[in-house]
């Protein structure tokens, strides 16, 4: 008998969506065909200054020693008091785990809380990570559909009926890729009196968009003392500090969770990059309002443009105007069972999401975030490129039969 060359596990692992088709851009860049890419969630804005010269100063130290595996200690008393400041609410630094990227911090916690077959509630749309990551974790993902009615939230309804004994985890991302949707406190607290009355469930709570929310703060999870003892907080810098190919992010959690994490990354990537936790130092010990506010402010005018677009020439997506991150997340509904100039039949988001990059616009389909009747774009692009790459889709979308 033949035994195979790859794991099950890592044979049905499917590939993100995202950075599948951003490599499909590559290439058709290469190709000489001109592209106009409103697919990835990583801003189009500078490291920012203090955090570009801390990176400098920490390479002309010259030393770079392996670093703690949770993170250097003064990251970590920044970290803390961050979440101390901005919400409210007390962390220890023996509570905070450094990692090389927030993706990482969430499969840690997943590796920590998870024995095998117990249940993981994901709402539905959800990044495209959160189901690989769960079935690495040999855990069992129960997938809640959400409504556009109520903007793609989890209501407690919802939640109460997917409860089972086996469930050991709640995933909630807020403010969300790929909707931008954000959670209100009334909204987060009616979430929270449903657990409470469950309190073999973890809340594991997203917040990597946090500082991008545009009418009002953002909630944390941590804010919620009921369950303030069985959340962990995953977030990094990658979104608000413009810093995704530093690969740094982190986990809040209770402190024997906290250092189960430690020893799980201790034994895979051990400490994260050093040079990068010092540049984020600088930038956590400074006006963090200063750094992120005029991105913000750009992303909002962004946001606001392309939904007085939509709402005009294509209110059969059903646009609605996100409060956070930098995505809309778009019904094709409408163009399913239609065909292309060239007769080609489309199915699914993916078929959309295909031909329209034929066209020149590139777009993720919904599929990976688990709906096949939308398509995801990013505004973490230049206005004027959107304001092209909306016309483009525009043309596509008139030329279809």
């Amino acid at each position: 008998m033949t035994l195979p060359r790859i794991s099950e596990r890592v044979a049905n692992l499917e590939e993100a969506q995202t950075l599948g088709m951003a490599q499909r851009v590559r290439d058709r860049r290469a190709q000489g065909k001109e592209v106009i890419s409103m697919l990835l969630g990583e801003p189009d804005f500078p490291v920012p200054l203090p955090i570009q010269e801390a990176a400098i100063a920490a390479i002309r130290e010259g030393v770079a020693p392996y670093p703690p595996v949770a993170g250097l200690l003064p990251l970590r008393e920044a970290i803390a008091h961050y979440y101390e400041r901005q919400y409210g609410v007390p962390v220890s630094p023996q509570q905070v785990v450094v990692s090389s990227g927030s993706k990482q911090a969430i499969y840690n916690t997943l590796l920590t809380l998870l024995s095998p077959g117990e249940e993981v509630i994901i709402p539905v749309p959800y990044w495209v990570s959160y189901l690989p990551l769960v079935y690495l974790a040999e855990g069992r993902p129960v997938l809640v559909p959400t409504s556009p009615q109520t903007q793609y939230r989890l209501t407690p309804e919802a939640l109460e009926k997917a409860i089972t004994p086996r469930t050991r985890v709640l995933i909630l991302n807020s403010p969300a890729n790929p909707t931008g949707t954000t959670y209100t406190r009334a909204e987060l607290s009616a979430l929270i009196e449903v657990l409470q009355n469950h309190p073999h469930v973890w809340v594991l709570s997203d917040e990597i968009y946090d500082l991008l929310s545009y009418e009002e703060r953002t909630v944390s999870a941590l804010e919620f003392e009921a369950v303030r003892d069985r959340t962990v907080v995953c977030n990094g810098f990658s979104k608000a500090f413009a810093m995704p190919g530093w690969r740094l992010g982190y986990l809040i959690a209770p402190v024997d969770i906290a250092q189960a994490a430690t020893k799980v990354q201790g034994q895979t990537t051990a400490g994260a990059n050093i040079i990068a936790q010092k540049a984020a130092l600088a930038g956590l010990s400074g006006d963090i309002e200063a750094l992120v506010a005029p991105m913000r402010k750009a992303f909002e005018q962004r946001r606001n443009a392309i939904y007085t677009y939509l709402s005009t020439h294509h209110p059969e997506m059903h646009p609605y105007k996100p409060e956070g991150a930098f995505y809309f997340f778009l019904s094709v509904a409408a163009y399913l069972g239609k065909k292309t100039p060239h007769g080609t039949l489309l199915h699914t988001a993916d078929d959309v999401a295909d031909y329209l990059l034929e066209e020149g616009v590139a777009v993720v389909p919904g599929t990976g975030f688990g709906m096949n009747t939308h398509i995801r774009i990013s505004y973490a692009v230049a206005l004027s490129e959107i304001e092209r790459g909306l016309q483009r889709l525009t043309q596509a979308l008139h030329a279809l039969a």
